[in-house]
Order: structure tokens, then C-alpha cells, then sequence
């Protein structure tokens, strides 16, 4: 037969396995204190026989049988707590308040014993409790037994057994309780967490779950659940808004693509230019195009990593710089540029390295590009005083106003003095993606001012986290 929900629940079983220890805890404690509380009284019990015994043997030894006999009939009558026989050598006892000795054959002078008696009480009730003992050969033969009732003790040790065990009970009852009520409260709040996940797997992603104000392990669970949701979320906007941003972006290309390739056409039925150029015109869009497309896509990728490093690898930024320095010198020597650069050593990050290259080659291809001849160009790296990596390029070229430096960083924005070169408006914005993926972040900063008669220039700074920053 199936348990019912509630007794099948995770909670509720801990709940049993807890009370189960909680009641072997108990009886363990319970059996300590039993035998604990026994061997007091029995070790007190023996020292108050040896007391008794001692002060009988001393009557004795001072005055002799007949004294002895009377002592003993003394503390009989008046009820003492002590138990006593004495015997003569022959065998039968001369006084006591019980008929026998414990011990028959006794092999020791001295040997103590723990022994039932008889006990009427005073309501007419006949009880055999214990008895704890020490039965003694006298110099003149005789034998003296001297006994305490452990009565007393055993109505205690039983009236706290039962209540030990009373007390159990409730506990275990009470911790039964308690473990149906908590699971019912987990299994409710279970129960919600359980329709917030079948509602995403249905496919609604702005369902979210109910956290409390408690700040224990279900809230936690819930804003983790939130959190989950969130990004899930904002990866899905990610993935459609970059299927969107390609087709909207590529339109303009490709409707200027084909405005080419018509004007290229017309010319080769004109035989303004043969049909090899036409083809050649072709491939150089379609090449354009290829790139941009690339680019949009990189874009999309870092955007859709939501600040998380895609594929990231410990290296030295330093040689990063060292490399695009050496790429680029040439390139800026054939511009009639002066190229510099000023690279501090043991600049550990952990990055992406093809991105933050393709951020790094863009901002130097930039200031290449857009420096006039006779100008410069500054490529630094180096650690900042807040333990930051960065990469700057300054140049002399005509610099961004402070108003424009906003939005050079969104896709297909070009200002008035770069209508005239190539590119698509894609540079900047795949440099402030990749910035944004590695936790960094882009910055715009005035150039050097004049510079042989150029300028004011401008300052492009990669921010990033050192390694284990």
C-alpha cells in the first residue's frame, strides 16, 4: 500500500530518524541514571552497615553477648532501619528482626550479601524488597548480620523510571507533531516552487516565485530560482533581440550592396568597366558584408554572456601589447605616423584573449586610421593604483567631442569627420562588448591637445580586473 504524501516527504522522515535517536538517547540516559543512582544507594547503604556493624562489634568486645543481645532488641523496637540477626555457634539465632541468615554456609569471617526479605506495611500490604548486608563471625563463635532496606531507593528508582519514561512519551509525541506540521509547512511551500518550475517548463518565463521574509533556505532557494529565471530570461531577449539587431542591421549593407552592384552593372553594359571589375566590386561587398555580419554576430555572443568571460585563460597583458605594438608599427610607419609604446611587465589577466586582441587591434586600427599624417600614436599598458589593468591608445587625430562620446559606442554610429573612411560603425561597439563581458569597461578621454599642428587628439582607455582581482 502507497504512504501517503506527507509520510513519504524528506522532512517528515528526518523528523522519525531524530526521534528515534532522541529515544536511544533517553533510554541510554535513563539506564545511566538507573544504575548510577543504585550503586549510591548501595554504596551508601554499605557504609551505614559498616558503621552500625562496627559499633555492635565494640558492645561485644567491651561487654559481651548479653549487652549485644540487648542492643539489638533495643533497635529493633524502636523500628530502626537496620535489618539483624545473631546466631549462636549451634545454629539458631538468639535475637533479630529476621528469622535467618542470608548466608547458610558462610566461607569468609566476614561477607557481605544482597538479599529479598519480607516486609509488612503499614496498610497490611507485604512487599519483598532488597536488602544490602554484612554477616560477621564473632570471637566467641556467634554470627552478627547487619542489613540495611534498599526499599526506599527501589521506590524512587521506579517512580523516576516511570516518569523518565512519561516524559519520553510526551517528547516523542509532541516531536511527532511538530515533524507532521513542518513538513506540511515545507510540503506547501515545496508545492509552490514546484508550480513556478512547471510553469517554465510550460514556457512562461515571467512567472516567478513568492519569497518570504524569513531569509532561510526556501528564500534562498526562491531567489536563487528568481535569479535563474532572470538570466534565462535575459538570455532569451539576448537571443531574439540579436536575431532582430542581425536582420535590421544587415539591411542597410545589404541594401547598399546591391545599389552597387546595379550602378556596377549599368557601367559594364555601358562599357565604362569590364566584367572582371564588376566581379571584383562584387566580392569586395560581399566581403564587407561578411565582415560586418561576423561582427554583429561577436556582438551578440559577448552580449548574450551577461557578464560572464566567454572561455577565459590566464595571460600576460603585457604581451598582448607587446604583439599589437609589433603588428602595428609597420602599419603606422607607412602612414608617415610616429608610433611609441610604453608596456609595464607582469600584467596578469584572465580573459578572453582573441576578444580583448580584436578590442585592442580596433582602437588602434581607429587611431590609426584617423590621425593625419605627420601625427602620433601612444600605446600603453600598464596597473593602475586600484590594481586594474588598462589599455590606452592616445592620438593626434581630431578627437571626439564630449557630447559624441556617448553614443560612438552604439552600433552603426559614425560621426561627421569619419563619413569619409571606410568601416561599418561596428568598431567601438564590439570593444565596449567586449569590455562588458570581462567585467571592464571603455573610456573617452581628451587626447594630448595640438601636436605638430594637429589634434586636440583622444585617449581610449580598456579597463579590465586583474587576475584574481
Amino acid at each position: 500500500m502507497k504512504l501517503p504524501s506527507l509520510l513519504r516527504r524528506t522532512p517528515f522522515r528526518l523528523t522519525l530518524l531524530f526521534l528515534a535517536l532522541f529515544a536511544a538517547a533517553a533510554a541510554a540516559i535513563l539506564a545511566y541514571v538507573y544504575v548510577a543512582s543504585a550503586s549510591e544507594a548501595r554504596t551508601a547503604a554499605e557504609q551505614n552497615v559498616r558503621g552500625e556493624m562496627q559499633a555492635l562489634q565494640g558492645i561485644y568486645d567491651q561487654r559481651g553477648l548479653d549487652a549485644l543481645n540487648r542492643a539489638l532488641v533495643d533497635r529493633i523496637l524502636t523500628r530502626s532501619s537496620f535489618l539483624y540477626v545473631l546466631a549462636d555457634p549451634a545454629g539458631p539465632s538468639v535475637t533479630g528482626s529476621l528469622n535467618d541468615l542470608p548466608i547458610v554456609n558462610q566461607a569468609e569471617p566476614r561477607q557481605w550479601t544482597t538479599f529479598p526479605f519480607t516486609e509488612t506495611e503499614a496498610d497490611g500490604r507485604v512487599i519483598r524488597p532488597q536488602a544490602r548486608g554484612v554477616q560477621v563471625k564473632l570471637s566467641g563463635g556467634e554470627t552478627l548480620m547487619v542489613a540495611q532496606s534498599l526499599g526506599d531507593t527501589d521506590a524512587y528508582l521506579a517512580r523516576l523510571t516511570q516518569a523518565l519514561w512519561g516524559a519520553m512519551g510526551i517528547v516523542l509525541l509532541l516531536g511527532l507533531a511538530g515533524g507532521l506540521l513542518i513538513s506540511r509547512n515545507l510540503e506547501r511551500s515545496m508545492r509552490r516552487l514546484k508550480t513556478v518550475v512547471t510553469a517554465v517548463q510550460e514556457g512562461d518565463l515571467k512567472v516567478r516565485a513568492v519569497v518570504r521574509t524569513n531569509g532561510d533556505e526556501l528564500d534562498e532557494l526562491g531567489q536563487g530560482l528568481n535569479t535563474m529565471l532572470d538570466r534565462l530570461e535575459g538570455s532569451m531577449a539576448s537571443i531574439r533581440h540579436a536575431g532582430d539587431a542581425i536582420a535590421h542591421d544587415l539591411r542597410s549593407p545589404l541594401t547598399r550592396m546591391r545599389a552597387k552592384l546595379e550602378v556596377a552593372l549599368m557601367d559594364a553594359e555601358a562599357g565604362k568597366i569590364d566584367g572582371v571589375d564588376a566581379v571584383q566590386l562584387a566580392l569586395d561587398e560581399a566581403d564587407h558584408l561578411l565582415k560586418t555580419f561576423n561582427t554583429v554576430l561577436a556582438i551578440a555572443r559577448l552580449q548574450a554572456a551577461a557578464g560572464h568571460t566567454p572561455d577565459p585563460k590566464l595571460f600576460d597583458a603585457a604581451d598582448l601589447a607587446a604583439d599589437m605594438a609589433e603588428l602595428y608599427e609597420p602599419a603606422s610607419e607607412d602612414k608617415g605616423l610616429e608610433f611609441s609604446a610604453e608596456i609595464e611587465r607582469g600584467l596578469m589577466i584572465e580573459a578572453n584573449q582573441p576578444f580583448l586582441a580584436q578590442a585592442l587591434a580596433n582602437i588602434i586600427d581607429n587611431a590609426i586610421k584617423y590621425t593625419p599624417t605627420g601625427g602620433a600614436v601612444m600605446l600603453r599598458a600598464r596597473r593602475r593604483s586600484s590594481g586594474e589593468i588598462e589599455f590606452s591608445v592616445t592620438d593626434t587625430g581630431p578627437g571626439v567631442p564630449d557630447e559624441d562620446r556617448g553614443r560612438v559606442t552604439e552600433r552603426f554610429v559614425r560621426l561627421d569627420n569619419s563619413r569619409t573612411e571606410a568601416g561599418s560603425g561596428l568598431g567601438l561597439s564590439l570593444v565596449a562588448a567586449v569590455m562588458e563581458a570581462h567585467g571592464g569597461r571603455i573610456q573617452l578621454d581628451e587626447g594630448p591637445g595640438i601636436y605638430n599642428g594637429f589634434g586636440p587628439g583622444l585617449r581610449v582607455a580598456l579597463v579590465v580586473p586583474a587576475a584574481g582581482g
